[in-house]
């Protein structure tokens, strides 16, 4: 595997395994993140934890991608956080993180 090919050049790697998050989870980050009860973030959290499966890495990698597009992004005038959940939810996403990220890059 990656790990052992690259110990055996002599770097030390540490693994370091990563369960999915439940959508309470998520919710409880969004809600952190976005500085707003878990009441008003429960629509993003639930389009967020389909579109991630819980998956932690994809999760964070999505939504900065969502505030970098402008999908999640802060009102001046409401003076809090507000998204655009048609556009969110019918976002299209690869299936696997790895191919998230490259696209990511590629833009």
């Amino acid at each position: 595997d990656m790990v052992s090919s690259i110990r055996h050049f002599g770097v030390r790697a540490t693994e370091v395994e990563l369960a999915c998050m439940d959508k309470e989870m998520i919710n409880a980050m969004v809600s952190d993140v976005l500085c707003l009860s878990p009441r008003l973030t429960r629509t993003l959290s639930e389009i967020v934890f389909h579109k991630t499966k819980g998956n932690p890495l994809f999760f964070s990698q999505l939504m900065m991608s969502l505030c970098k597009d402008g999908l999640v992004r802060l009102s001046l005038s409401r003076r809090r956080w507000e998204w655009e959940e048609e556009k969110i939810q019918s976002r299209k996403l690869p299936d696997d993180v790895v191919k998230f990220l490259t696209s990511s890059i590629e833009r």
